[in-house]
């Protein structure tokens, strides 16, 4: 049973999504305050927290930003408010998603199923060969990436959306097989998360950044700078 953190001050809604859940085979524990979930997230292990932008005690975002110090345990981020402002910010700190408030439980459901395939990937996959481009090197099977024999650390949709350009090297993959194959649903123009993904990622990768080139009104490419990717078995 997969273990879900909930950290919202609605408690009615807390009380609707463990029910629901909870039907699905999920454990949730709800927390109404950010301080007391961030003490949760931080003491006791889980598979997703699902947490809320507004909260008392503590901020949301600063909830998130303090748990990417020390964690990549998969974060889908609840916003309330309209602005764009808080899910920009949110997938720039290092959430794995969001979902705007009033949502349909079922695509809720639907959401936290793509990020938990997303990170039990490397058992389900028969591609868990060791791939190269230039200085980096990726294992699907460890879920690590090093730049120059250095690890670097990287989120599960960051990680994700590094093989899929790595596999493709050189070549341009459009936004529509990015949203499929990353974040497990169709491409909407409309949404940003792609777009947060692949900067959060252009920053890590320091000297690579300039790799993930942008193919206006396309998608993405990883350019190779000295030859082709491989894979080793």
């Amino acid at each position: 049973m997969e273990k879900i953190l909930l950290i919202d001050d609605d408690v009615e809604l807390c009380s609707m999504l463990t029910d629901y859940l909870g039907r699905y085979g999920f454990s949730v524990s709800a927390i109404h305050r950010g301080d007391t979930g961030l003490h949760a997230a931080q003491e006791q292990t889980w598979d997703l927290i699902l947490l809320d932008v507004m909260l008392p005690g503590m901020d949301g975002l600063e909830v998130l930003k303090r748990i990417r110090t020390t964690s990549r345990v998969n974060v889908l981020l609840l916003t309330a408010r309209g602005e764009d402002v808080d899910r920009i910010v949110g997938l720039e700190i290092g959430a794995d998603d969001y979902l705007p408030k009033p949502f349909n439980p079922r695509e809720l459901l639907a959401r936290m199923r793509a990020i938990l395939r997303r990170s039990a990937a490397p058992a389900a996959s028969d591609t868990s060969d060791l791939l190269e481009v230039d200085n980096l090197e990726l294992d699907p099977r460890s879920r690590t990436v090093l730049e120059g024999g250095k690890p670097i650390e990287l989120t599960d949709v960051e990680f994700s959306l590094l093989e899929a350009l790595m596999r493709a090297a050189g070549q341009v993959v459009s936004r529509e097989q990015l949203s499929e194959a990353v974040l497990g649903r169709k491409f909407d123009p409309f949404d940003r998360s792609l777009d947060m993904h692949v900067s959060r990622l252009r920053r890590k990768l320091g000297e690579h950044d300039g790799q993930v080139k942008t193919v206006r009104g396309t998608g993405y490419q990883l350019a190779v700078r000295r030859s082709h990717s491989t894979a080793k078995g």
